[in-house]
Order: structure tokens, then C-alpha cells, then sequence
């Protein structure tokens, strides 16, 4: 009768609250095992005595270690064990967390470090995505996604506070503690509201894409969405813009920070421009939501993706005053928050409907890796050229691939008849 009951709660919770849970979670995840870093290692980095580079290595090994982990994660969603990857992980970053609060060898740093950007592969949006795919089909799951990007876009406006307050009070061990405390929360939440039971790993919609498919001939071996997709440019293409979408923003995250104190602003007009990318970004998927919601992403792509180039031209060709940045910054948060609806959706409307967790993980996978090396990247362009008009302009380099690369995925798609 108890299982019975705990069974009957989950689903009537599911069934309500399934974006809401892992919108929660996102924020979360977003927030104490992503955005907390650069905080905690500052903080940590002083009172054990260790450097920048060798606190931030840390950052790179676990993003280096995430990317292998996307594709299987992704393989493992679509078989139907979305619950466990995402409930398990965060009990998993919990564990890692609170042995994080206890090192004080970097060499353990380091590992944990890794089994946290590990885990990061199976909490954050990519997983996330693929789950609400698996529930209510590819070719419906733009309003999931887009919903749970509303959520995620406010992780940083959330946590970097919070975690702030944290060390103030705690301390950095402490506040690891506690955001271990966070994360067993969390992985309740989510083992609440994914219920396997109705996430079908097929749903109608995709079934009757492949219907439509002309049959194969005598003898030849059934379809697999991956293999299928590695045939068309459109695949590597994405791969290419989504790469150079990864790479570029993330040298920028990383960057923007003491970017703007090289151009003359002071701290405090810093951070008050960096407070502009969260609202930025849910301001740029509340206009998908609202008024974008019956284009196609390949078009809405298209025409959002060029203000990366121009945004990175604005911060080295403009005066920057705190009035230009707050602009610039305004653009880049609501131009990052659309480019995330677009890489979520980019698979089932410009490529598949079938194996969405797969072909997600393996666009990501490069991208992954272009995350993780661009800062160290930028760090030793700035280090060699003794400013930041060497990264601007790599930035720019790479923004322009960007939307080279997407243009021309877009126009393949037209031209084969695809949905996006």
C-alpha cells in the first residue's frame, strides 16, 4: 500500500509539475555545480595558498571530462532511464561536493573536480532537454524547452548571490556543504517528478516520421538515427556552429569580468553590467515563447546568431562606457537565451525526430570540448599579447563561423525539405 501510494504521488506530481521540477533543478544544477566555481575557487585558491591557473585547471579538467560523457548519457536517456541519470547524478554531485569541502591536496581537487564535470554532463540542459523529448515527443518539445530555459537563465542571478552570502557566513567549506545539502534536494525532486513509466521512447510523432520514410531495400540493415544523420552536411555543420558557438562563449564567460576592468570600468560597474545577462537571456526566450512561437528555429537562428559578431565588434571598437556595456551585455544575454532554445530544438526540427538524446550528445561532445579549452585558450592569447584586443578578436573569428556555419545548415535544410 505504501508503494502503492508513493507510486500514485509521484505520477499525479509528474503529470503537474514536470517542467516545474526540473526548472527547479536547472537552476540548481546551473547554479551550485557551474556558476558557483569561479566564487568558491577564488576564495579557496587564497586560503590554500594556491594560484589562479592551478585553481582554474580544475574548471578545464572537468569540462574535458564532460565531453565524453554527453553521447552515452544521452544513448541512456533515450532507453528510458532519464530518472535515474539526473537523480542519480545529483546524489553523485552531492558526495563530490562534500568531499571537495574537505581537500586540501590539489591532486584531490583536481579529481573531484572531474567526477563534478562528469556529472555536469547528466544534470544540465542537454539531459534535461532529452527528457522532456522522451515525454512529450521531439516534435513537441520546443514549449518544454523553452520553459525550462526561462528557468535556467536565472540560475546566476540566483546563485551568485546566494553562494556569496554562503562564504561570508560559512566559509568556502562550509558553503560546500551546504550546496551538497542543495543538490540532495534536488536529486529528490527530480526522481519525483520523471516518472519512467510514461516518458514512451517513442512517441506517436516519431513513429509516424518513420512511416513516412521510404522502406528500406531487401536486406538492408534498419536505420540508426545517428548513423542517418552523419550522412547529411547538416549534421556537421550544426556541429561546426554549435562548436564555435561553445567555444567563443565560453572565452567570453570567462573573460568578460576582467575584459571590462581592462576598458576602464571600475568593479562595481562590472558587476552591475554582468547583473544584465540573466534577465537579458529570459528576456530573449520570453520573445521566442510569445511572439516567435510558430517560427522555425533554422529562421530564428539565422537571424539572432549574428549579434554574437556584432556584439564582440561593439566591445572593441566602442568607447566602453558603463551605458555601452550595459547595451552590448543586453544583447550578448538576449542572444545566448534564444541560442539555446535553437540548440535544443536545432535536432528534431533541422535534423531527426528519432534519437534526440543521442544526436544532442553527439553535437555536443566537440562543443564540450571547445568549452572546456577556450578560456585556458583566451588566458594565453591575453598573456602573449599583453591585452584583451588579441581575444576580441579571436572571438569575433570565431562568431563569424558561427553564423557562416549555421547560414548555410539552414539553407541545406530548406533545400532537402526538412522541418526546420
Amino acid at each position: 500500500m505504501i508503494r502503492s501510494a508513493a507510486t500514485s504521488l509521484r505520477q499525479s506530481a509528474s503529470g503537474r509539475h514536470f517542467i516545474t521540477g526540473l526548472g527547479i533543478g536547472q537552476i540548481t544544477s546551473w547554479g551550485t555545480l557551474y556558476y558557483s566555481f569561479p566564487l568558491i575557487g577564488e576564495a579557496m585558491g587564497r586560503d590554500l595558498g594556491w594560484s589562479k591557473a592551478e585553481v582554474f585547471l580544475a574548471a578545464t579538467i572537468g569540462l574535458l571530462l564532460a565531453a565524453p560523457a554527453a553521447y552515452p548519457i544521452g544513448v541512456w536517456i533515450d532507453r528510458g532511464h532519464g530518472r535515474t541519470i539526473m537523480a542519480g547524478a545529483s546524489v553523485l554531485a552531492a558526495a563530490a561536493l562534500l568531499g571537495w569541502s574537505q581537500v586540501s591536496e590539489l591532486w584531490l581537487f583536481y579529481a573531484l573536480v572531474g567526477v563534478l564535470g562528469v556529472l555536469q554532463a547528466a544534470v544540465l540542459y542537454e539531459p534535461a532537454f532529452a527528457v522532456v523529448a522522451r515525454r512529450v515527443g521531439a516534435t513537441q518539445a520546443r514549449n518544454g524547452i523553452t520553459t525550462l530555459t526561462f528557468w535556467g537563465g536565472f540560475a546566476s542571478t540566483v546563485f551568485i548571490p546566494v553562494v556569496q552570502i554562503l562564504l561570508d557566513h560559512l566559509g568556502w567549506r562550509g558553503t560546500l556543504m551546504a550546496l551538497a545539502a542543495i543538490n540532495l534536494g534536488i536529486a529528490a525532486l527530480y526522481a519525483l517528478v520523471i516518472d519512467r513509466e510514461r516518458d514512451a521512447a517513442e512517441q506517436d510523432s516519431a513513429r509516424e516520421a518513420v512511416a513516412r520514410r521510404p522502406s528500406p531495400e531487401a536486406g538492408a540493415l534498419p536505420a540508426r538515427p545517428l548513423r542517418d544523420a552523419m550522412r547529411r552536411p547538416v549534421f556537421w555543420l550544426l556541429g561546426l556552429a554549435f562548436t564555435a558557438y561553445a567555444a567563443t562563449f565560453s572565452a567570453f564567460t570567462f573573460h568578460l569580468y576582467p575584459l571590462l576592468l581592462e576598458k576602464g570600468l571600475t568593479a562595481a560597474e562590472v558587476v552591475t553590467a554582468m547583473m544584465m545577462i540573466g534577465p537579458a537571456q529570459v528576456a530573449g526566450r520570453l520573445f521566442i515563447w510569445r511572439l516567435a512561437a510558430g517560427a522555425s528555429v533554422a529562421r530564428i537562428g539565422c537571424l539572432v546568431i549574428p549579434a554574437f559578431p556584432l556584439t564582440l565588434a561593439g566591445f572593441e571598437l566602442l568607447p566602453v562606457t558603463l551605458a555601452v556595456a550595459l547595451a552590448l551585455v543586453a544583447l550578448y544575454g538576449l542572444a545566448n537565451g534564444i541560442m539555446t532554445i535553437v540548440r535544443g530544438m536545432a535536432v528534431p526540427e533541422m535534423l531527426s525526430r528519432e534519437g534526440y538524446g543521442a544526436l544532442n550528445g553527439a553535437l555536443a561532445l566537440p562543443g564540450t570540448l571547445a568549452k572546456a579549452m577556450a578560456p585556458g585558450a583566451a588566458a594565453l592569447l591575453w598573456q602573449a599579447s599583453g591585452s584583451y584586443d588579441a581575444v576580441l578578436g579571436a572571438a569575433i573569428l570565431g562568431a563569424a563561423i558561427l553564423v557562416v556555419s549555421f547560414w548555410l545548415a539552414a539553407a541545406v535544410c530548406q533545400r532537402e525539405g526538412q522541418p526546420g
